[in-house]
C-alpha cells in the first residue's frame, strides 16, 4: 500500500505532540521518543481501515505496546561493554498504563460539559465531599449530586465511545 503523505501528516499534526509527550514521561529519551511516534504512527496508518472507536485512543495504546516491545527486546539482550545504559523503560507495564489511563481520562473530560466537568473534578480529584464541592462551586448540594449521576454516566458513555475498557 503506498504511504499516504497526508494522512500520515496529519496524524502528526494532530496527535504527534500529545504522543512523543506520552512517551517521554515514561523513557525520558528524546531520540527514542521520536523513534516511537514515527513506528506508532506507520502502524496505526497502515491499519486505518480496521480502527474502531477514538484514533488518538489508538494511538496511545499502540505506542504503549511499542514501548513494552522496546523494553522486552532490551532487557533479552546482553548489554554490550562500554555501551551506554539502556534508556529506563523499566518503569514497567503498570505505570505505562497509568499514564495511558490518564491521558484517556483526561481527553474524556474534556468531552462532557464544563458543569458535569467541574463536579467530577471537586468530587473525584479534588475529593470534595458534596458539602464541600456544593460551597465551592456555588450551588445546591443536590445539584452536586444529580451533576455527579449525570456526569459518570455520560463519562462511560464517552469511555465506551473511546473503546476503553472497564
Amino acid at each position: 500500500m503506498p504511504l499516504d503523505e497526508d494522512v500520515v501528516a496529519a496524524i502528526y499534526r494532530d496527535h504527534g505532540t500529545a504522543l512523543k509527550r506520552f512517551v517521554l514521561s515514561a523513557s525520558r529519551d528524546p531520540q527514542l521518543a521520536d523513534d516511537v511516534v514515527q513506528e506508532t504512527v506507520l502502524r496505526v496508518w497502515q491499519q486505518a481501515p480496521q480502527i474502531t472507536g477514538s484514533l488518538r485512543s489508538y494511538l496511545f495504546r499502540t505506542a504503549r505496546n511499542i514501548m513494552i516491545d522496546n523494553y522486552r527486546k532490551a532487557q533479552r539482550r546482553p548489554q554490550e561493554a562500554g555501551e551506554r545504559d539502556v534508556p529506563d523503560l523499566a518503569v514497567g507495564a503498570g505505570r505505562i498504563d497509568d499514564l495511558l489511563n490518564k491521558v484517556l481520562m483526561e481527553e474524556a473530560l474534556l468531552r462532557l460539559s464544563a458543569e458535569h466537568r467541574e463536579v467530577l473534578v471537586a468530587l473525584h480529584y479534588r475529593r470534595y465531599t458534596v458539602q464541600e464541592a456544593s460551597a465551592q462551586l456555588k450551588i445546591p448540594s443536590g445539584t452536586v449530586k444529580s451533576r455527579a449521576f449525570y456526569a459518570l454516566r455520560a463519562l462511560r458513555s464517552i469511555l465506551d465511545e473511546m473503546g476503553v475498557q472497564r
